[in-house]
This record gives structure tokens, C-alpha cells and sequence, in this order.
């Protein structure tokens, strides 16, 4: 986790895609932004995580539809032997369940790879920081079936009504100061309530957090 990195820091970048040109084109795009440091490409999953172990990224920019080991599989092999890489799937999937599943594999965000450049160097800042990111498209797909009249109703989780809009609000994407500023308390008690939610729900992870709430529908559009 690196939320209380410095803003100068430069954020390392493993890239993953079976398709040089779009490796190329991104590495081009992200290279271009101070910050950011592009220091490997890999074109499957297998590749990707043998590539990590020696080039230690912070990121690792994914897409899903790869030979030899695709992206889903690879997520799961990060979360449980490299928990400290976050990993970014850049897909053109707007598939629910693709979404979902890389979710459930510890995948830290879903952008779509229409997204501006300006965007997906937010997710990776976001992601880096230790929150979860969504690009809109994904974030349509993914909460559509919620709101429906046949919705489960709220399950109960045992935290307070703050804890509970705390961790809202972390499922949405939003890191410490983030989640201050919309709630208007200090950062120092947002990561109070933080450690409170980890420890209550024993989940210690942004993605797992996100999991827990779209499991318990504490998240709607």
C-alpha cells in the first residue's frame, strides 16, 4: 500500500498485452507523464509474473484476453504471491462478470481501454495510493443490476452508519483525503474508522473491501 506516498514520487509501471501495437501505444501514452515510469512490458500473464518478482512494479497494467495465462488467472496469482503489486486491468470488456471476477481475483481497478489519457493516469495514481478505480463505462456495467426491485435487502455488517459510509466510499475509489474532504473530517479519524472497518470485516485490502461491499449491496448508482 502507498497511501501516504509522496505526491513526487515515481510510480513504477509493469505493462501486459498480447498485442505489440497496443503495448506500444500505451507505454508512448504513459511515458509522456511526469511520474509515471514504464519499466517492462510483458505479453501474458506468465510472462507478467515472472517479470514482476524481478522488476518489483507498483502497478501492473493488465489486459484480460491473453495466451498462456490470461489476465484473471494472473490477478489471483498476484494477490496470493505478490500482494504488494496492484493491478489495473485495461480491458475492452464491459462484461459484468468479467468485472466482477477480477474484483473477486484482487484486482485493484477496471478501466476500459476508451478512456482518456488523462484518465487512466488517474486510475493508476488511485490504485497506487491504495484506493480502487472504475472507469465510467465499467462502473455502469457493474452496478446495473443494482437498485432492481428484487434487490436483497441490506445485509447487516456490524459497523456503525459512519463506518459503513466510510467504506462506501473506499468501494467507490476514493483514498484517506479523498474520503475526508467529501465527509468533512480529518484524515487522521478516516483512517481511525479505516483500521476499524479492516479489523471488524477482517479484510485488510482496498479490492477485498470493494468485494465485501458489492456482496452486501452497500453499493447502488
Amino acid at each position: 500500500m502507498h497511501e501516504s506516498s509522496p505526491e513526487n514520487t515515481t510510480i513504477r509501471i509493469l505493462l501486459v498485452d498480447d498485442h505489440p501495437l497496443v503495448l506500444e501505444g500505451i507505454s508512448a501514452r504513459l511515458e509522456s507523464e511526469a511520474g509515471i515510469q514504464v519499466i517492462g512490458q510483458a505479453s501474458n500473464g506468465q510472462e507478467a509474473l515472472e517479470l514482476a518478482a524481478e522488476l518489483k512494479p507498483d502497478v501492473v497494467l493488465m489486459d484480460i484476453s491473453m495466451p498462456v495465462m490470461n489476465g484473471l488467472e494472473a490477478a489471483e496469482h498476484f494477490h496470493n504471491d505478490q500482494p504488494d503489486v496492484r493491478v489495473l486491468i485495461l480491458s475492452m470488456h464491459e462484461n459484468r462478470e468479467y468485472i466482477v471476477k477480477m474484483i473477486q481475483s484482487g484486482a485493484a481497478g477496471y478501466v476500459l481501454k476508451d478512456v482518456s489519457s488523462d484518465e487512466l493516469l488517474r486510475a493508476i495514481q488511485t490504485v497506487y495510493q491504495g484506493g480502487t478505480y472504475f472507469s465510467a463505462g465499467a462502473s455502469e456495467a457493474l452496478f446495473s443490476e443494482f437498485g432492481h426491485s428484487d434487490q436483497p435487502e441490506k445485509a447487516e455488517t456490524g459497523l456503525t452508519k459512519r463506518e459503513e459510509t466510510v467504506l462506501k466510499l473506499i468501494a467507490e475509489g476514493q483514498v484517506n483525503k479523498e474520503i475526508a474532504r467529501t465527509l468533512n473530517i480529518s484524515v487522521r479519524t478516516v483512517e481511525t474508522h479505516r483500521q476499524n472497518i479492516k479489523q471488524k470485516l477482517n479484510i485488510q485490502t482496498a479490492a477485498g473491501l470493494t468485494k465485501y461491499a458489492l456482496e452486501h449491496n452497500l453499493i447502488s448508482l
